[in-house]
C-alpha cells in the first residue's frame, strides 16, 4: 500500500469513525453517567470489535449475506431491536450517584458484539474494503484493520471525554434526563437511513 493510497484510507477511516454514529453516541452517553474509568471496557470492545468486523467483511463474510438474503433481514430487525432497547436503557439512566449502584455501562464483550448489529459499522466496513482492499489479499485487510483499530483509539476516547465533560454541566438531575432522552433520540435517529435508505 502506497503512502497516498495510506493516506487516503487513514483520513476515510477517521472520518468515518469520528462522526456521530451509534458508537459515539453511547459512549457520550456512557462519559457523562459513568465517568470515564467505567466506560474504558465499552472503548475497548468498540476499539477491537471494528477492526474485526472489518476483516471478516474482508475475508468474505458479505458473500454469506449475497447467497442467503434472509441473514440481511434477519440482521436489520436484530439491530433495529437492539438499538431501541439501548435507547430506552440511556433515557432511562440514573443520575451519577444513583447509577453507582444500580446502572452499568456496557461491558468489552457488549461492545464489541454489538458491531455486528450496528448499522454505520457494516456501512464502514464495507465501504473501507472495497475502496481500500480491492484485492482483498491479507496485507491489505490487515492495513484497514489496523487503521481501524488506530483511529478507533482517537475516536473512543475523545467521544467519552466530551461526555465526561458535559457531566460537569449536567449537575442537576433534570439536566441530565433531558441530555439522555436527547441521546436516546439520536439513537433511534440513526437507523433512518437504515429504515429508509436514500433514494437512488
Amino acid at each position: 500500500m502506497t503512502f497516498e493510497i495510506y493516506t487516503a484510507l487513514f483520513t476515510f477511516a477517521l472520518v468515518t469513525v469520528i462522526t456521530p454514529g451509534p458508537n459515539n453516541l453511547m459512549l457520550m452517553a456512557s462519559g457523562a453517567n459513568f465517568g470515564f474509568r467505567r466506560t474504558v471496557p465499552h472503548m475497548f470492545g468498540i476499539g477491537i470489535g471494528m477492526p474485526v468486523l472489518t476483516f471478516m467483511v474482508g475475508i468474505g463474510i458479505m458473500q454469506i449475506f449475497e447467497m442467503f438474503p434472509l441473514i440481511d433481514t434477519v440482521l436489520k430487525v436484530l439491530s433495529v431491536a437492539y438499538l431501541l432497547y439501548l435507547a430506552w436503557k440511556i433515557a432511562n439512566a440514573a443520575p451519577p450517584e444513583a447509577a453507582k449502584a444500580e446502572g452499568r455501562p456496557l461491558s468489552f464483550i457488549q461492545a464489541a458484539a454489538f458491531q455486528w448489529v450496528n448499522p454505520k459499522a457494516w456501512t464502514m466496513a464495507l465501504s473501507a474494503i472495497t475502496l481500500y482492499a480491492t484485492a482483498r489479499d491479507l496485507a491489505a485487510l490487515l492495513w484497514v484493520a489496523g487503521t481501524y483499530l488506530l483511529v478507533s483509539l482517537v475516536s473512543t476516547t475523545s467521544w467519552t471525554a466530551l461526555g465526561l465533560q458535559m457531566r460537569r454541566v449536567l449537575s442537576s438531575p433534570k439536566r441530565l434526563r433531558a441530555f439522555n432522552i436527547t441521546m436516546a433520540l439520536l439513537l433511534v435517529a440513526t437507523l433512518i437511513p437504515v429504515l429508509w435508505p436514500p433514494a437512488g
